[in-house]
């Protein structure tokens, strides 16, 4: 592991390459980022597909097959791109693999399989939320690692934990590192010092000898093997939301941002986390960001819920569901009288999702008629989430918002951009799409020397708005 001062193959303002891995909880990609002067843009070498696999014992990821994808993938950048510099690996945040004699004890389980609420109580019971909030700061989530750890009996003889991005930085490098922001997930990395907080995880039962040393983002941490081209790996914001905010193309300090993929990330970000009463009450979490910032936002059911209910129609109906002919149609009836809490526990898990949000609105999943009706709650119902979330943000902070970025996936669903704009009544600049993708680049770039030595957050953020243009939703009266 090394910080090495940036190295440089062409001088500054030259077209450079890197590649992006990029894995999220429904699909992983593998990209090929170029950067120069008037430059950046991203291609797409590898897509492949990633969810919950079900086992004997619960929900599990499938890690072997997303390795094969994520080797597969940065052999076909390669060949593509001989000239690539170096690797990034972003992912979802809070699950892990246990290693043991070098290899991994079993398939990590995946965030969402209920064994995580048996560690709620025993982790509560030795030290309370009220105190766990002012150390970590971190947001109640029963499925965060240190939950996770509680429910886990194979910890105790593991020799490392490392969260999936470290995971697989282990597998190309050889070495174990926990990427900071990642780790900020935990719920063991202490709020204030950004540090391993060996105390807590004593009292928790955690061996302090299964967190790895703390890496930040634009540290190498060592090399691909040679049939990877010697690549270094270079730590990135390797939590997605951390690598996407890097990318909103902020320009105001009254900014707010919205990273929508199968979760909605809302908030601000800080220079100072906020531990308040009233922000342990709102379910604010302070999450670290690249360069020391802190992401003080709150987790939203975003996408998560119309992916689900489109999934249960294509199986049902026994041939896919066209999302975009379902948002047109659902743009085109009137905006529901009544809608459902987003966050409401029963749809968490995967499963009927129509029949359970049906249930929270007190009637029946629809016919195939009464589909986009259907969606559009869903829509709304996320964007009235949003809203909210934003309020919420600016009375904790004490800080009016002026603009509201919303990026990801969702940027592309004008719906969503537009409903969250008339619910918030804040513009809504939607876009990057790639935006976690484009932070995965751009943070590579910059360790490699290609924006120069002092190159900061904002400036990544201008050559962002500068090549991705974001489209303006108006708040509508």
């Amino acid at each position: 592991m090394s910080s090495a001062e940036p190295v440089g193959a062409a001088p500054i303002g030259a077209v450079r390459a890197v590649a992006a891995v990029d894995l999220g909880a429904t699909s992983g990609r593998v990209m090929i980022g170029r950067v120069g002067d008037a430059v950046l843009e991203l291609e797409q070498v590898a897509r492949f597909p990633n969810g919950p696999v079900e086992r004997e014992d619960g929900w599990h990821w499938d890690i072997e097959a997303l390795w094969r994808h994520v080797r597969a993938g940065l052999a076909e950048a390669l060949r593509r791109e001989p000239s690539i510099e170096s690797v990034g690996i972003d992912s979802w945040a809070v699950d892990y693999g246990l290693l043991r004699d070098g290899e991994l004890v079993a398939e990590p389980f995946h965030y969402r399989d209920d064994r995580t609420a048996r560690g709620v109580d025993a982790v509560h019971a030795a030290v309370p939320f009220e105190q766990l909030y002012r150390r970590n700061g971190l947001q109640f989530l029963p499925f965060n690692t240190l939950y996770q750890y509680a429910a886990d009996p194979q910890l105790a003889t593991a020799e490392s934990s490392l969260l999936i991005p470290d995971l697989f930085a282990e597998r190309l490098t050889g070495k174990r590192v926990a990427e900071r922001t990642n780790a900020s997930t935990t719920g063991l990395l202490d709020v204030h010092t950004g540090e391993w907080d060996a105390a807590l995880a004593e009292a928790l039962g955690t061996p302090a000898s299964v967190l790895p040393p703390l890496v930040d983002p634009g540290e190498t941490i060592g090399n691909a093997p040679e049939d990877l081209g010697g690549l270094p790996v270079v730590a990135v914001g390797s939590h997605d939301t951390a690598s996407a905010v890097v990318a909103v193309p902020m320009s105001s300090p009254h900014a707010a941002y919205i990273s929508c993929g199968t979760w909605g990330l809302v908030g601000l970000e800080l220079e100072a986390p906020i531990v308040t009463d009233a922000a342990r009450a709102a379910n604010f979490t302070n999450e670290g960001g690249v360069d020391g910032r802190i992401r003080f936002l709150r987790n939203v059911t975003g996408l998560w819920l119309l992916s689900e209910t489109v999934r249960a129609w294509s199986e049902a109906d026994g041939a896919p569901v066209d999302l975009g002919q379902l948002l047109a149609a659902a743009a085109s009836v009137a905006a529901p009288a009544r809608l459902f809490d987003a966050d409401d526990p029963s749809l968490a898990a995967p499963g009927d999702m129509p029949a359970r949000i049906a249930a929270l609105l007190g009637g029946t999943a629809p016919g195939r008629s009464g589909r986009p009706m259907f969606a559009r709650i869903i829509v709304e119902s996320i964007a009235e989430a949003f809203a909210t979330t934003l309020r919420t943000a600016e009375r904790l902070a004490e800080r009016e918002i002026d603009v509201v970025h919303l990026v990801g996936g969702g940027a592309l669903n004008a719906l969503l951009c537009q409903a969250t704009a008339d619910r918030s009544g804040l513009p809504v600049l939607a876009g990057p799409v790639e935006a976690t993708a484009l932070g995965n680049v751009l943070v590579q770039a910059r360790a490699r020397g290609c924006f120069g030595a002092d190159a900061s957050l904002e400036d990544l953020r201008a050559r962002v708005s500068a090549a991705y243009p974001p489209k303006r939703f108006s708040p509508r009266s």
